[in-house]
């Protein structure tokens, strides 16, 4: 996040449903449907956000003492700024994951590496699964979002920084195309409006004519 934009004071005011609102990608996945990724609305989504942030297994969010209040205040932080964005991915109307995209040049990130014109930065987390296990269904996942983040003009390369402990993640990336860089130490941001405790990441990098090339 950055410190350019003021708070903005959250609102519990009704809100449309995930699935009725616009999505700004719609992809067919062969044996699991269509996944619809719609913006985050924090006064109506702040509820489900909390839930998966704080299970164990979204430990390397770093949100999991955060209460619902404080999910709200954040996400409504976020949504105030032009340089950082979240959406949920709906299959059908439920919703499945949470997905950021922001600015390196706007993002403590970019103090780490040499941000290049056309680089735009993720992050990712998959909601608790329901059911059985569905083979390939992370990848089918992993797969629209570098679709929507790679169909907006201009951009030419995806960079993530996931936790260097998170050999899982760092694994999927790899699978999906990414290229690993080196590992990092993200520097803490202690505002006001946000805080995150310093993080060792390790980069990971897809471009557009890699992912082109494995469509």
């Amino acid at each position: 996040m950055t410190s350019e934009s003021p708070t903005a004071s959250p609102t519990e005011s009704p809100a449309a449903p995930c699935g009725t609102r616009e999505a700004v990608h719609e992809q067919a996945v062969d044996g699991f449907g269509t996944v619809r990724v719609v913006p985050v609305d924090p006064a109506a989504d702040a509820g489900v956000i909390h839930r998966w942030v704080i299970e164990e297994r979204a430990r390397f969010w770093g949100m999991g003492d955060a209460s619902r209040e404080q999910v709200l205040e954040i996400y409504t932080h976020l949504d105030s700024l032009t340089t950082h964005h979240a959406f949920l991915a709906l299959l059908g109307d439920e919703p499945v994951a949470l997905f950021q995209t922001y600015e390196p040049s706007a993002d403590r990130v970019g103090e780490c590496y040499d941000v290049d014109p056309g680089d735009v930065g993720v992050h990712l987390m998959l909601g608790p699964a329901a059911g059985e296990p569905r083979p390939g269904y992370t990848a089918a996942l992993l797969s629209v979002f570098v679709s929507h983040v790679l169909s907006v003009p201009g951009r030419q390369r995806i960079v993530a920084e996931p936790d260097a402990r998170n050999e899982k993640a760092i694994t999927r990336l790899q699978r999906t195309g990414f290229v690993l860089g080196p590992e990092i130490v993200l520097p803490e941001i202690d505002l006001p409006e946000v805080y995150l405790p310093e993080k060792r990441a390790r980069l990971a990098f897809l471009t557009q004519e890699s992912f082109a090339g494995r469509s």
